[in-house]
């Protein structure tokens, strides 16, 4: 007999979960979703800031969201981004650890957290899923320590169009146009360098025939030209492995 995982079950016993859940036959995470209303959201609209109580969780129905965290000092941390069809909020505390912000215009829906709860404590589905999410979750966070701990700024920068290449399809040509919603501050803050090393970075990456900007006064559409070559330069071969093994040896960050 198949049984949910140890800390789903404390998950679900910790908050009192009720038996009764009208989510019954719901397959997947985004069926939870699917008779909560749309709701509209504007350029620089939280979803909810970092210390709120965790009432709800959303599904992006449309637009991109940044997540990010204020530092003591006041500064911003960009620590991640969020796409149509991304699930936010799931939490194993009573407040939510981080903002999340939209982009730009945006569409969502939400749903209170105990019903959230409720399917998943009904489901072994549910349950498998919400798992398998909050491990997709901490496998993010490792990829970005290891992009900001030992990447330089040109391997940091392609591995960023690289992610986004990968969820676009390519032309005839084998060509990608991605597009990049985000200001290149945005960009910056994430990839933990400066908006002119970002600029510099582009503006070479074009020089060497890999990219072109596809609008170059939108600048938010660039043309992956040599997809492979995007790949090589993201560093993630034995090269990269050699330099992520010297610098556990060393440590440190920094910021170009």
């Amino acid at each position: 007999m198949e049984t949910k995982p140890v800390f789903l079950t404390a998950y679900a016993n910790a908050h009192q979960v009720a038996k009764a859940t009208p989510f019954a036959e719901a397959e997947n995470l985004h069926s939870l979703f699917a008779k909560q209303p749309l709701e509209q959201l504007g350029a620089g609209q939280s979803l909810f800031f970092e210390g709120d109580e965790a009432k709800h969780v959303f599904e992006i129905v449309e637009g991109t969201f940044r997540l990010f965290r204020i530092l003591g000092d006041g500064r911003r941390v960009i620590t991640g981004f969020l796409y149509a069809g991304d699930i936010v909020g799931i939490s194993m505390k009573d407040c939510y650890l981080y903002s999340v912000e939209a982009i730009a215009s945006a569409k969502i829906r939400r749903l209170s957290r105990r019903a959230f709860q409720c399917a998943v404590a009904e489901s072994e589905i549910l349950s498998a899923l919400v798992f398998e999410h909050l491990c997709d979750e901490m496998a993010s966070a490792q990829d970005q320590m290891v992009l900001l701990s030992c990447k330089s700024a040109e391997e940091r920068l392609c591995t960023f169009l690289l992610r986004h290449m990968n969820r676009t399809k390519a032309d005839g040509a084998g060509r990608f146009v991605i597009e990049i919603p985000m200001p290149r501050q945005d960009m910056a803050d994430y990839l933990g360098l400066t908006i002119e090393t970002v600029s510099r970075t582009i503006t070479k990456l074009i020089g060497k025939g890999v990219l072109t900007v596809v609008d170059p006064a939108a600048r938010h559409f660039i043309k992956v030209d040599k997809p492979a070559a995007l790949a090589q330069l993201a560093g993630d071969g034995d090269e990269c492995i050699d330099m992520r093994r010297d610098h556990a040896v060393s440590g440190g960050r920094r910021r170009h």
